[in-house]
C-alpha cells in the first residue's frame, strides 16, 4: 500500500506538519531534483521562500546507485566509512568521483538559478527538503552546507526514511518525517507515482515560487544590475554595477585585462558575493585597443589608477557613498588593487587576491591597511611562491589559503567555487559587520596567520 500519491501530495502533507513554523523567519530548501516538488508544496503552506540547495551523491564506482557519501556547494562532504570499507573503494576512486559529481554541481547550480541569488541563510530557520532519505548522506550534506551558509537552525523534514536511519541524523537540529518505515526498500515503494523529475520542471518551480512571493523579497534579494560609465582621465571606464537594496558593502573587481568585466570566473565569483548581500561592480580597467598591448596589463600603476577613479566614482554616488569598499583583485589586478590600497586617502576595508599578483605592489605593500586574503592554487607553484613572499612584506591583518588541486585558472571541478565561498565570507565580515551582529551574535573574525 502506498502511503503518497505523488510528491505534491507528499509535500501537502508535510507542509500540513510543519504548519507551526508560518509565520517565522524560514527559507526551504529543495533537493534537486526529486525534493523540489515536495519542497514547493511546502513553501506554499509555509508561505516561505523557496530556494535550491545542489547536492551530488558519490556513488561507488561499480555500483553508482549505491551512496558511498554526497556533497554540496561550498565544497562540505561526507562519507559512508561503512559503505566504503565493504565496497573497498580507494582514496583515489573517492576523488575521481567526487571531480567527476562537482563538475556536474556546479553546473546545476546555474542552471537551476538561472541568475538569481542565493537566498539568504543567516539568522533563519532552513527547512531542508528531500521526497525521502534512502541512506541519509545527501540529507547530512545539504544539512551541513545549509548551516555553513549561515542558517541559525536546520530542520530536515522528508516524507519518509528508514526508522532507523534516524536517530543517526545529527546534522539537522530537528528531523520531520511522516512515514518512518520499519521494513523500508526504497523511497520509490512508498509512492503509488514515482516518476522521474526533469531540470526543466525544477526551473520552472523555482520561478513560479519567486514570482509567486514577491513580497518575501528582502532588501539582501532585491538586486538592481546596471551597466555604468565612469570616468577616468580622458576615458570612460565601463562596468557592470550591481546593487542590492541594502548597500552596506560593494565589491570593485580588478583584473589586469579588458574581458574582466565579462570574464566567467568574474561573474560566477560576483554571483556568489551578490548571494551573500554584498553589492558588485565588474570593471574593464583597461580598453580593448589598450589590451592588445601586453605591457598595459602589466601596468600596475596605470590599473591601480584607474581602480582609484572609480572608488572615487562610488563615493560620489548617491547610491553607494555610504558603503564600505572592497577589492577583488585576480592576476595582475591583484597587484594593482593592492597599489590603489596603499593610497594615503583610500579607504578600503578588505582586498581579496585569487590567483593573484601582489607581489607587483612591491614596496607598497607594507603600507597596505585593509585586511587582505590571498587565495592561490596548490598546483600554482610560482604564483605560490611570489604570494608567500609578498605576505611576508605585508602589515595588515592578511591570510593565505591554499586551494587543493587548483592551478592558476581554478577550472578544476570545485575549486572556483571554494575560492569564491572564501572570499564571500572574508568580505561579509570586513564590509557588513553590522548585519552580522544583527542575524549571528556568536560570529567571529576570519583568522588571519602568516602561514597556511
Amino acid at each position: 500500500m502506498y502511503e503518497f500519491r505523488d510528491r505534491v501530495d507528499a509535500g501537502r502533507r508535510l507542509g500540513q506538519r510543519l504548519a507551526p513554523l508560518k509565520g517565522q523567519d524560514v527559507v526551504v530548501l529543495g533537493l534537486p531534483r526529486g525534493g523540489i516538488p515536495v519542497a514547493f508544496e511546502v513553501a506554499k503552506v509555509l508561505d516561505a521562500p523557496l530556494d535550491v540547495i545542489v547536492v551530488r551523491k558519490l556513488g561507488v564506482p561499480f555500483q553508482p546507485e549505491l551512496a558511498m557519501g554526497a556533497i554540496g556547494e561550498g565544497n562540505a562532504r561526507v562519507l559512508d566509512p561503512r559503505i566504503i570499507s565493504a565496497t573497498g573503494v580507494s582514496d583515489a576512486d573517492v576523488g575521481a568521483v567526487e571531480r567527476r559529481e562537482r563538475d556536474l554541481l556546479e553546473s546545476r547550480v546555474v542552471r537551476y538559478r538561472q541568475g538569481r541569488p542565493r537566498r539568504d541563510l543567516r539568522g533563519c530557520a532552513a527547512i531542508v527538503v528531500d521526497d525521502g532519505c534512502a541512506t541519509g548522506s545527501t540529507a547530512r550534506v545539504a544539512c551541513r552546507v545549509a548551516r555553513q551558509l549561515g542558517a541559525a537552525r536546520v530542520i530536515l523534514a522528508v516524507p519518509v526514511a528508514p526508522a532507523g536511519l534516524l536517530p543517526s541524523l545529527t546534522e539537522p537540529d530537528d528531523v520531520v518525517c511522516l512515514v518512518s518505515a520499519q521494513d523500508f526498500q526504497a523511497v520509490g515503494c512508498h509512492y503509488r507515482d514515482f516518476s522521474p523529475t526533469e531540470d526543466e520542471e525544477v526551473v520552472q518551480l523555482l520561478d513560479v515560487a519567486e514570482q509567486r512571493l514577491p513580497s518575501l523579497r528582502t532588501a539582501e534579494h532585491a538586486g538592481v544590475d546596471q551597466e555604468v560609465e565612469i570616468p577616468s582621465g580622458a576615458l570612460r571606464l565601463r562596468g557592470t554595477l550591481h546593487l542590492p537594496a541594502r548597500c552596506d558593502g560593494v565589491v570593485v573587481f580588478a583584473h589586469g585585462s579588458g574581458s574582466g568585466r565579462h570574464s566567467p570566473r568574474n561573474r560566477f565569483v560576483a554571483s556568489v558575493l551578490q548571494g551573500a548581500g554584498l553589492g558588485t561592480l565588474l570593471l574593464d580597467l583597461l580598453t580593448p585597443a589598450e589590451e592588445v598591448n601586453r605591457a598595459n596589463v602589466f601596468d600596475v600603476v596605470l590599473l591601480a589608477r584607474r581602480l582609484t577613479a572609480a572608488t572615487r566614482w562610488l563615493g560620489s554616488n548617491d547610491a553607494t557613498s555610504t558603503s564600505r569598499i572592497g577589492y577583488f583583485g585576480a592576476s595582475t589586478g591583484a597587484g594593482a588593487a593592492l597599489w590603489a590600497a596603499a593610497e594615503p586617502d583610500a579607504r578600503i576595508a578588505a582586498i581579496v587576491s585569487r590567483g593573484g599578483r601582489p607581489d607587483l605592489a612591491g614596496p607598497r605593500l607594507a603600507v597596505v591597511r585593509a585586511p587582505t586574503l590571498l587565495i592561490v592554487g596548490a598546483a600554482d607553484p610560482e604564483v605560490l611562491a611570489l604570494n608567500r613572499q609578498a605576505m611576508a612584506m605585508m602589515q595588515s591583518p592578511t591570510r593565505l589559503e591554499i586551494i587543493p588541486r587548483a592551478t592558476h585558472l581554478f577550472e578544476e571541478p570545485g575549486t572556483l567555487a571554494q575560492a569564491g565561498t572564501l572570499a564571500a565570507n572574508w568580505f561579509v565580515h570586513y564590509l557588513l559587520p553590522a548585519r552580522i551582529q544583527e542575524s549571528s551574535p556568536g560570529h567571529t573574525a576570519p583568522s588571519c596567520r602568516d602561514a597556511e
